[in-house]
C-alpha cells in the first residue's frame, strides 16, 4: 500500500501532499519504527507529550488519545482537508 493511500496514524484522515514520519517511540529513546502523519498532527503530538511519555506509550494510539487536549484536537481536525494547516498551541 502506498503512503498516499494510508490514513494518518493519529487522526485517520487521508494523507495529503505533505507527510511526515512520526516515531511512536522517539529516536532519542532508541525508537526505529515510524508511522505516517500530517504535519499538523505531528506537531500536536509533540506539543502534548515529552519524549519520555511517548516512549512509555509506544505505538498505543489509544493511550495518546486519553490525553484530553489531544483528543479535542483530533475531534476538531477530523473534518479538515488533508493538507489543512493551522498554528499549533504549545504546552506551557
Amino acid at each position: 500500500m502506498s503512503e498516499e493511500t494510508l490514513p494518518c496514524w493519529l487522526c485517520e484522515r487521508p494523507l495529503g501532499r505533505k507527510v511526515q514520519r512520526h516515531h511512536p517511540v522517539p529516536k532519542a529513546k532508541k525508537g526505529r519504527e515510524t508511522v505516517p502523519v500530517h504535519p499538523i498532527c505531528h506537531r500536536a503530538i509533540h506539543a502534548n507529550f515529552t519524549n519520555a511519555q511517548l516512549m512509555r506509550m509506544g505505538e498505543d494510539r489509544a493511550a495518546l488519545l486519553e490525553n484530553e487536549a489531544l483528543a479535542k484536537f483530533v475531534e476538531w481536525v477530523k473534518d479538515k482537508p488533508p493538507d489543512f494547516h493551522a498554528p499549533t498551541r504549545t504546552r506551557r
